[in-house]
C-alpha cells in the first residue's frame, strides 16, 4: 500500500527501498505553483542509522509491514541475547551489537516487543520504565537528603545511573529506559 508524504507523521513507520524507516522528525513546506516539499529525519529499523530525506509533491513510500511480538528476555552470552516468544514459546537470538546500549536495562524474565519485518526480528523495544535492584551506592551523609542532591548508583544489571541521595544499597528505583534517568523509588 503506497502512503503520500503528507502522511510520513512522527512515529509512522514505512519502506523505502525494501528497507524499513520510523519518521524521528517531520516539516512541509508548501510553495505556491510550485506544490509542497516534506523534510523528515528517518531512523532505520534494521541499522539503527539516522539520515535526513526530502520528498517532493506528489511522491510516494510504501507502507512497511512490521509486526510487534511480546517477548521475554532469556540470558545472554559473548555473542547474542536470547529471547522466548511469550506465547509460541519460541526461542531466537539478536546479536549483541543490536542490543548494545538496551543492555543495561534488561534482566533475566524482563518482558520486551520484538519488532519483526519479513518474518525476522529487526529489533527489541524495551517498556517505558523498569524497576531495578541497587546493588550498591554510597551512604548519604547524614543531613544530605534533599532530593536534590545526586549521586551515582550501580544497578544489578551493572547499569550506573544518577539517583537522589536517600536511595540507598538494596532499594529498587524506577528507571526510564529512554533517557536512563532515575524515576522514582519502588516500594
Amino acid at each position: 500500500m503506497a502512503l503520500s508524504i503528507t502522511n510520513l507523521k512522527k512515529g509512522t513507520i514505512f519502506q523505502l527501498d525494501g528497507v524499513p524507516y520510523r519518521v524521528l522528525d517531520y516539516s512541509q513546506k508548501v510553495m505556491g505553483r510550485g506544490g509542497s516539499t516534506v523534510k523528515v529525519k528517518i531512523k532505520s529499523l534494521i541499522d539503527g542509522k539516522v539520515l535526513p530525506k526530502t520528498f517532493h509533491g506528489s511522491d510516494q513510500v510504501d507502507s512497511a509491514d512490521v509486526a510487534s511480538r511480546s517477548v521475554q528476555y532469556l540470558y545472554a552470552d559473548d555473542a547474542n541475547y536470547y529471547f522466548m516468544g511469550s506465547d509460541s514459546y519460541e526461542q531466537f537470538s539478536v546479536p549483541a551489537a543490536d542490543i548494545a546500549d538496551q543492555a543495561g536495562y534488561l534482566k533475566e524474565g524482563s518482558p520486551a516487543t520484538a519488532q519483526l519485518f519479513d518474518g525476522r526480528v529487526i529489533g527489541i523495544e524495551l517498556p517505558k520504565n523498569v524497576a531495578l535492584f541497587v546493588k550498591y551506592t554510597e551512604n548519604a551523609v547524614k543531613g544530605d537528603t534533599s532530593s536534590a542532591i545526586q549521586k551515582d548508583a550501580t544497578l544489578e544489571t551493572g547499569l550506573v545511573i544518577r539517583v537522589p541521595a536517600f536511595i540507598k544499597s538494596g532499594d529498587i528505583v524506577s528507571v526510564d529506559t529512554g533517557t536512563g534517568t532515575y524515576r522514582g523509588r519502588q516500594k
